[in-house]
């Protein structure tokens, strides 16, 4: 790997680093925000919804796409996290519910804004022969934000091994008649305050970052021509374009699919150990920090091989081996930590195989760089619009402890028997191929 695409690939990767911890660190402060500002279950379902982790990211990443496209993918990387950490501090000074609303949505926007252009940029700036392992490496920094927030999150808490420090600072910034609700929230706010300092200094890298080389030639190219590069022309060209439209088909049935289950267990995963498995909050929140580590170590192993072996192979391992987690917890039974133990490690190999991998790749390569960006936005905006309702939906299947467990793990065995079947028949062949090749063979001299 070149020592250019392995520092651009760092720098950008820093993006999904934020987005996965932002959802992570608004999961976890949930409950300190409630009881801080005395909020309803109504508006914590506001916050998740116009989160990063849903209808926030999805706006951000139809804007940023089409916007990459336009203006090139060092826009974004110039003035997106100042967004966001615009986002987060308005989440740590939050004294009331707007301010908390406003500073989740803003953080959201700014989530989905960046990673259209990230993955974009990442395959536009690797050599033909290490496409894969980068998309990896900035997989890799999605299982680690999960995983230091988690820690963070854990060791902040109120009954968390750093909770005396909180309460110093606490007392320090609002003095000694502070109660204990405003004392317990900063736990939350210091864990937000971790997000800030990464994102001043992803945003310190990425500004600095060259312009893709791809892009400028796309637009050089298409000015030549006389070609029209709005953002409306994009937009249509994308929709008018029957390899195109097939394409997006293809990639948005198997990432929703795959991540209709994966956005459930991203937000609900420790809830559902302590609701339905019937352990404790720090066991649950400490299997899931494990299962974070072993994603993370899989998607190493994954980034060495994936540019040598059949992408099909590993996408279908990889589902193979979500399925089985699945049967073995609806078989096994989740009330016992043995259930709980196989779920977790299993789940933990696949997402290191993960959909998201072969997406973030596929979506990179599948389309000309004229709306490269652009079309991941529109997919990544569906993915995550869906998923924000199949949220709403999942609760109603669940039930208030658990009772729907079994109908709602059936449902998930469902979409990722979709997600894999798909995924097998329409697997494209685009390894060891540079982007201009796939191009040419996808859409001819056109693009």
């Amino acid at each position: 790997m070149s020592k250019g695409s392995l520092k651009s690939t760092i720098a950008v990767s820093l993006t999904n680093y934020l987005d996965a911890g932002a959802i992570v660190a608004g999961a976890s402060g949930l409950t300190l925000w409630q009881k801080y500002l005395g909020l309803t279950e109504v508006h914590l379902g506001w916050l998740n919804f116009i989160s990063a982790n849903c209808l926030g990211a999805a706006l951000g990443a139809i804007i940023g796409g089409f916007l990459a496209d336009k203006y090139g993918r060092k826009f974004i990387y110039t003035y997106n996290l100042l967004v966001y950490m615009l986002g987060v501090l308005l989440i740590m000074l939050s004294a009331n519910f707007p301010m908390l609303l406003a500073g989740f949505l803003i953080t959201g926007i700014s989530v989905g804004i960046g990673v259209p252009a990230s993955w974009t940029y990442i395959s536009e700036s690797s050599e033909t022969n290490n496409r894969g392992r980068n998309i990896c490496i900035s997989q890799m920094s999605w299982g680690i934000g999960p995983m230091i927030i988690l820690l963070l999150g854990m060791f902040f808490a109120p009954d968390g091994y750093l909770f005396g420090w909180v309460e110093s600072i606490a007392h320090a910034i609002g003095g000694a008649d502070l109660s204990q609700a405003a004392v317990n929230v900063f736990s939350s706010r210091i864990v937000f305050c971790s997000l800030l300092i990464v994102a001043f200094i992803a945003w310190n890298m990425q500004r600095k970052l060259e312009e893709s080389n791809e892009w400028k030639v796309s637009q050089e190219t298409a000015k030549a021509k006389g070609e029209n590069t709005g953002l409306w022309h994009a937009f249509k060209v994308l929709f008018t374009n029957k390899t195109a439209i097939k394409t997006a088909a293809f990639l948005a049935t198997i990432y929703l699919t795959w991540n209709l289950v994966a956005s459930v267990l991203g937000f609900f995963q420790p809830h559902i150990y302590e609701t339905a498995g019937g352990i404790s909050n720090e066991q649950a929140n400490w299997m899931n920090c494990i299962q974070w580590a072993i994603i993370v170590a899989v998607t190493f192993v994954t980034s060495k091989v994936i540019d040598k072996v059949s992408h099909k192979l590993i996408y279908v391992l990889g589902l193979l081996i979500a399925i089985s987690a699945w049967v073995i917890i609806v078989t096994v039974g989740v009330n016992g930590t043995a259930g709980l133990w196989l779920f977790t490690i299993l789940w933990g190999i696949e997402g290191g195989l993960s959909v998201q991998i072969f997406y973030a790749l596929w979506g990179s390569e599948l389309f000309p760089a004229k709306f490269r960006a652009g079309a991941q936005g529109l997919m990544f905006f569906v993915v995550r619009g869906l998923s924000a309702v199949w949220g709403l939906t999942f609760t109603y299947i669940y039930g208030e402890n658990g009772e729907g467990f079994t109908v709602a793990a059936y449902c998930m065995i469902a979409l990722l028997l979709i997600s894999l079947v798909v995924g097998f028949i329409g697997c494209p062949e685009t390894r060891g191929k540079s982007l201009a090749q796939i191009t040419k063979e996808r859409y001819g001299e056109e693009y």
